[in-house]
């Protein structure tokens, strides 16, 4: 079920154990904590701890002209305003390519192509800040965040601080795994790289009974 910004709030109280607000403009504390958590971009933060299917968006990007390296790969791409996270660059538009001559910096990647294809994970409104599509793991991970900040500054309460964000254990940690495996589990079939050698066994030469390129009269193949 979609949630929405007021249902995000009332979740994290929940958490907390307080009792939850009635809409966006109530005059609460508990309200304007999780304001100043919102405004101060915890759904970033979010984002930024995976690479989430539904916040995954797949762009070209040309090398910028204006971009001058003064060493290094010689083609500069900036990145785009709602980028949170590279999940993937590749050489081809069906990421069957992935590069590993380029560079990854703050505001940038860099690269010797002209064009490169890139997966990142975005905070636009069509894609992460789309909270319409939110899947109910990683709605359920946005509240936790948002009550592991306030928990303290609402209650002066140790113990439920504690059980909200001790590592590993507490329901942050708990909540942040759980929406990891649950977008996990809806990964296509993943296939090692083919290396070299396989890939001249099967190439264009299909010699043999077994039409698998190799000699079964020697024994070196």
């Amino acid at each position: 079920m979609a949630t929405d910004r007021l249902k995000l709030y009332n979740g994290a109280l929940t958490i907390i154990g307080e009792r939850s607000i009635a809409s966006l403009t109530t005059n609460e504390e508990s309200r304007r904590l999780l304001d100043n958590q919102w405004n101060d971009g915890a759904v970033r933060y979010c984002l930024q701890q995976g690479q989430w299917r539904f916040a995954t968006r797949a762009a070209k990007f040309s090398y910028d002209t204006a971009i001058t390296p003064s060493f290094g790969y010689p083609r500069g791409f900036a990145k785009p305003t709602d980028w949170e996270g590279t999940a993937a660059v590749c050489s081809d538009e069906f990421f069957r390519v992935p590069m590993t001559r380029y560079s990854d910096e703050t505001g940038f990647w860099f690269a010797d192509i002209d064009d490169i294809y890139v997966k990142y994970i975005s905070s636009a409104d069509d894609w992460g800040m789309n909270l319409a599509i939110w899947p109910p793991a990683f709605t359920e991970y946005v509240k936790t965040y948002l009550a592991s900040k306030i928990v303290m500054k609402l209650t002066n309460d140790k113990e439920r601080m504690l059980m909200i964000t001790k590592p590993r254990t507490g329901l942050l940690a708990v909540a942040e795994i759980t929406a990891k495996n649950k977008d996990c589990q809806g990964d296509p079939p993943k296939f090692p790289a083919q290396g070299s050698w396989s890939r001249s066994r099967m190439g264009g030469r299909a010699r043999g009974p077994m039409r698998d390129g190799g000699n079964t009269g020697s024994l070196i193949g």
